[in-house]
């Protein structure tokens, strides 16, 4: 399940900016981006928003104002280039502040910030399982996701390897169908494998040790999206983990 976000900013440059970041993350997704308060007021008039991402300083109806006027105040984030506005903001429980100029690093800590209240909320009816049901030729095998340490396919099946086990799970099935059942630590690296980032000791020269001499190689395609993935889940200096 993704965060449906808008994104507002009078700055075109800074709304493209947002844009680009809501894409690279793979739990939002873009519901709107607007070029004033008013413009955003038109959109969830009618339509359902769970984050909204807004510039503070905007001419007619600023950020704050904008969110004072919605009856159900979603999840919010405010950008500005002045410091001032800070203890405001967190006045209207924002769950978050970003300062322009801000970098990607940033945006990510406020999104996760802003998924993990959402998640909170969420029913338990709704929340992503901790268990999975795998059908083994003619039975069903119950997994805990947590011990999935990487799943691997090939042709029309999939091959599920969890903590403590030889042997992997066997299933008729495919990539496309168990992502949907996976949570957020779970990340295709390769056209054959994804990984639970969860349960991975190292990354180094696009390889992901999984321990037990087991490597899982990043794919050229998959690099992108793996260093955006470790950007948010890593601290210390930036570099590139597939050289």
């Amino acid at each position: 399940m993704k965060l449906r976000t808008i994104i507002i900013d009078d700055e075109p440059i800074a709304l493209e900016k947002l844009e680009s970041y809501v894409e690279k993350t793979p739990f939002l997704t873009l519901a709107a981006k607007c070029g004033s308060g008013f413009e955003a007021l038109d959109y969830v008039a009618s339509n359902t928003v769970d984050l909204v991402i807004t510039d503070i300083n905007m001419p007619d109806l600023n950020g704050m104002d904008f969110i004072k006027s919605l009856p159900d105040s979603p999840l919010v984030i405010f950008t500005t280039a002045y410091e001032q506005y800070a203890v405001d903001s967190y006045r209207l429980s924002a769950v978050d502040y970003l300062l322009k100029p801000y970098g990607f690093a940033d945006f990510q800590h406020a999104v996760n910030k802003a998924r993990d209240i959402w998640f909170s909320r969420l029913p338990e009816s709704v929340r992503q399982p901790e268990t999975l049901f795998v059908k083994v030729d003619y039975r069903y095998v119950r997994i805990r996701l947590a011990e999935v340490r990487y799943i691997k396919g090939y042709g029309e099946y999939l091959q599920i390897y969890l903590s403590g086990k030889d042997a992997p799970l066997v299933t008729l099935s495919s990539f496309s169908a168990i992502k949907e059942k996976l949570s957020d630590s779970f990340i295709q690296v390769h056209r054959s494998y994804i990984v639970n980032m969860d349960n991975a000791e190292m990354i180094e020269r696009s390889r992901i040790s999984m321990g037990a001499g087991v490597l899982i190689p990043v794919g050229d395609s998959y690099k992108a999206g793996f260093q955006r993935f470790l950007l948010s889940r890593s601290i210390g200096r930036k570099g590139n983990a597939g050289e």
